[in-house]
């Protein structure tokens, strides 16, 4: 590196990746941003050592990856969340003097995926979601924490870094229900998620088997059906909820779950403006500005989801009104 300037060899290149790698991951706060962030700098590495081993990090070498990219099957999505980690990887190394100024620039203009039309995603209907949260085996202490974890991610909307991430001082009385406060989210967004009755029992369910007092929740459970650990991952709950998925025959994710209670809340009735202040969405500040509105901790959205618990008897509770 000279005269900052990246000399167009493979070392100098590499060496200079991995240096600025970390930097650009303590850019971003969210845990699954860094992992995805990572990946799509490790999956640049291994193809510029493989393919543009001597042609030095240019517009060209970008747009060629981006071509790569494209021709291996991945979704527009996961393409523009790589390309948006490489030309943060050539803003900080052009910040840290390891890369011109014009070539940072440069590489910043190579375009994303053109997203046509909007996607809607997939998501649950009430029966499905009243099966998937019933689908673990309440005969173990992995069954007892997956109806929990299931319960809280279809009952409050919550993303799998937020739930991985939840502990039991999280959870407390306001007004006379249970609510997840002060839950800090996306982009530093801090929020209160009313805690439907239905998700609450599960969650007391677990928590009391597993004998857990304090701190996180939602704990790891060995094979022999033990506790492993002092807290999930946001890839374990993904993992977890894939298990469901998969035995149920349906691809649903974590974040179809979050879209499963916006859309059952919605259907069942409950404000918008509700649903946005339990989901955390970027545009409820804009909205609390400009309309006032203020969060319904009594007749919460999670209340209008239409979902039971079945019992130990095998009967069903009536479901709330």
């Amino acid at each position: 590196m000279y005269n900052g300037v990246m000399e167009p060899t493979a070392t100098d290149q590499i060496e200079v990746i991995r240096r600025i790698r970390p930097v650009v991951l303590d850019s971003v706060t969210s845990m699954e941003s860094k992992r995805i962030y990572g990946r799509g700098i490790d999956r640049f590495v291994t193809w510029v050592q493989s393919e543009r081993p001597s042609t030095g990090f240019t517009k060209a070498t970008v747009q060629a990856f981006r071509s790569h990219l494209i021709a291996s099957g991945l979704s527009s999505s996961s393409i523009n969340l790589y390309l948006t980690a490489i030309r943060r990887l050539a803003i900080e190394a052009a910040d840290n003097g390891a890369l011109s100024a014009e070539v940072a620039a440069a590489i910043g203009r190579v375009k994303g995926m053109k997203r046509e039309g909007v996607r809607i995603g997939n998501w649950l209907t009430a029966p499905e979601s009243e099966s998937f949260i019933n689908s673990p085996n309440l005969n173990t202490l992995k069954g007892k924490r997956d109806r929990a974890l299931l319960a809280i991610l279809i009952g409050c909307g919550l993303r799998r870094q937020e739930a991985a991430s939840l502990t039991l001082e999280d959870v407390q009385e306001r007004e006379g229900r249970s609510v997840i406060v002060d839950l800090r989210g996306k982009g530093r967004r801090i929020r209160s998620v009313p805690v439907p009755s239905w998700a609450k029992e599960a969650l007391d369910d677990w928590t009391v088997a597993a004998g857990v007092q304090t701190g996180r929740i939602f704990l790891p459970v060995n094979k022999a059906d033990r506790l492993s650990g002092k807290g999930m991952s946001a890839q374990s709950v993904f993992v977890a909820v894939k298990r469901y998925a998969g035995q149920l025959r349906t691809t649903i994710t974590p974040h179809d779950l979050r879209r499963t209670f916006a859309r059952l809340a919605h259907k069942g009735k409950a404000p918008i403006e509700q649903i946005q202040f339990s989901l955390g969405h970027a545009s409820l500040v804009t909205s609390q500005r400009y309309v006032g509105v203020q969060q319904d901790l009594i007749d919460a959205p999670c209340d209008r989801l239409g979902l039971r618990l079945s019992s130990a008897t095998g009967q069903q509770p009536p479901t709330t009104p």
